[in-house]
């Protein structure tokens, strides 16, 4: 028998795998492309929309590299037999699984842009450190969507203290780890 918080430990980890590999494979495109705000400006405020970091070459490279990684997850999980079935099945076959793991990797792009977008309302520019703007805009958004519309999947994971707690050491602990790698290998401007 496998402890609870270790078990929800896995589990969080294993839904939110594509959402973290859709984040950092953002950064490869190195800030190059078009911006998906396309250098407009929010007409109540003056300032750009969302910002030149947030480009559409970024979103689709971390959308689109992400996606076989959960695909991938999904056709484990397929394979284990039930007694080692302990994290989440993201649909009843692979193919069944892509809007979960689409919800993920792509939500967790748009979550991403979402922080951006209140990051400049504050008056905070592009590349700015901005506490839990930074980290979390981009696991709550696929979660909270997930938890409408997959709660088999986001419910039991995320439903309880241990699912919360985790949730939290994971994204803060490896989003500040994989940003300063980005930043050592020159992917990112920043280490944040």
């Amino acid at each position: 028998m496998v402890a609870e918080w270790l078990l929800s430990a896995a589990q969080v980890l294993w839904v939110l795998l594509p959402a973290f590999l859709a984040n950092a494979f953002a950064t490869l495109p190195k800030g190059r492309g078009p911006p998906m705000d396309l250098g407009r400006l929010w007409p109540w405020d003056g300032r750009r929309i969302l910002g030149a970091s947030k480009t559409w070459s970024g979103f689709l490279c971390g959308t689109l590299l992400a996606l076989p990684f959960g695909l991938l997850e999904a056709d484990l999980i397929l394979l284990a037999p039930p007694s080692l079935q302990l994290v989440p099945r993201f649909g009843p076959t692979v193919l069944a699984a892509v809007p979960v793991v689409l919800l993920l990797s792509g939500g967790a792009m748009t979550g991403d842009a979402v922080g951006s977008f209140v990051k400049r309302r504050l008056g905070r520019p592009s590349g700015a450190r901005t506490w839990l703007l930074d980290q979390l805009p981009f696991v709550l958004l696929p979660i909270g969507i997930g938890l409408l519309l997959a709660p088999t999947v986001f419910g039991p994971t995320f439903g309880n203290g241990y699912g919360l707690g985790w949730l939290l050491v994971f994204t803060l602990g490896m989003h500040a780890a994989f940003n300063y790698i980005g930043y050592w290998v020159g992917l990112k401007k920043v280490p944040w």
